[in-house]
């Protein structure tokens, strides 16, 4: 779609669009028939896929609240699901590593799109402990998740041309309310001291959002959760936390708090506390039916949480008061 046309539809959408998280627009009623069933991996993907694609059709995603997804295996019951969509999307760049055999083999036979490999390599970061590929973690930076919305859009395009206006419309809708919460966390990210904009997590998830907001991420793991956390790691981490006076850490949803536990005692061990700064949510996104359950939820937690942790200003409830309230 031409810049024009997407500025046209973002006029038209104005009046009715852009903080909210609910759908303004309706799809056209479809007859059971003619319904999309669409399977997405990650419940970032589904998210948007279901906003954009509103009636027009149903989105199972395989992987909930908690799953990591660098070491998810597909179930028997998630075969049959992937084997019996009309669509399954799926993110890439490696990120489901145990079923990206199985997918690449799906796509033969049925509409297999992996959403993230289709943005610009220039946009991606390298890592050198991930030999050959990519850092998978783009969800992190709003901006660059824009893209991916926009892969979803013309995937479920494809799969239902009779509803691409509608689908356009939609995905423009979605990526606006992106913008906004990219405004917001350039905003309160910016209100950190300089000093303190040091982000430790279980594993180095944060990438693109360090680089987006001006912040150093240390991880103790590697870009996969698979990696090791070994000691050597640790102990160069206790150093860093030490000697930087660095006092908040912080665990992740989806990753266990074993190698956060060691690195605080290793700290005390020393005469240094260091507190837990919140929980964010990295590889998945909270609970179905809250606020945190949605991707602008799910960054709106991450970015307020770390703000408030590291000596910055913030609203407690977040960009629009529902942190920690339903959905």
């Amino acid at each position: 779609m031409t810049l024009t046309r997407r500025r046209l539809l973002t006029t038209a959408l104005a009046a009715g669009a852009t903080l909210g998280l609910g759908p303004v627009l309706k799809a056209p009623a479809l007859r059971a028939q003619d319904r999309l069933n669409v399977v997405a991996t990650t419940g970032m993907i589904a998210d948007a896929a279901r906003f954009i694609l509103g009636d027009a059709g149903e989105v199972n995603a395989l992987m909930g609240p908690g799953v990591d997804p660098h070491a998810f295996r597909q179930t028997r019951s998630d075969i049959v699901a992937m084997t019996r969509a009309d669509l399954t999307l799926w993110h890439g760049l490696y990120l489901e590593a145990q079923m990206e055999e199985f997918l690449l083999n799906l796509a033969r036979r049925r509409s297999v799109v992996p959403v993230a490999d289709r943005i610009d390599p220039a946009l991606l970061l390298s890592h050198p402990d991930y030999d050959g590929r990519f850092d998978p973690h783009v969800w992190m930076a709003p901006e660059i998740w824009s893209h991916v919305v926009a892969s979803i859009a013309d995937a479920l395009q494809e799969a239902q041309p009779d509803l691409a206006p509608t689908f356009e419309a939609r995905a423009t809708e979605y990526r606006d309310t992106i913008a906004v919460l990219h405004a917001y966390a350039s905003d309160v990210l910016s209100t950190v001291p300089e000093d303190s904009r040091v982000l430790v997590t279980a594993h180095d998830a944060f990438s693109y959002f360090g680089r987006a907001y001006g912040f150093e991420v240390l991880g103790i793991q590697g870009i996969s959760t698979e990696s090791e956390a070994g000691l050597n790691r640790i102990r160069d981490l206790v150093d860093t936390l030490v000697t930087r006076k660095i006092g908040a850490v912080f665990v992740e949803t989806s990753v266990s708090d074993r190698n956060m536990r060691a690195l605080i005692e290793g700290a005390a061990a020393r005469g240094h506390k260091v507190t837990i700064g919140g929980e964010l949510y990295s590889d998945a996104m909270g609970e179905p039916g809250t606020y945190e359950g949605t991707y602008p939820g799910m960054i709106d937690h991450n970015v307020t949480t770390i703000t408030r942790a590291l000596g910055g200003t913030a609203p407690e409830k977040g960009r629009i008061g529902q942190l920690g309230a339903a959905g």
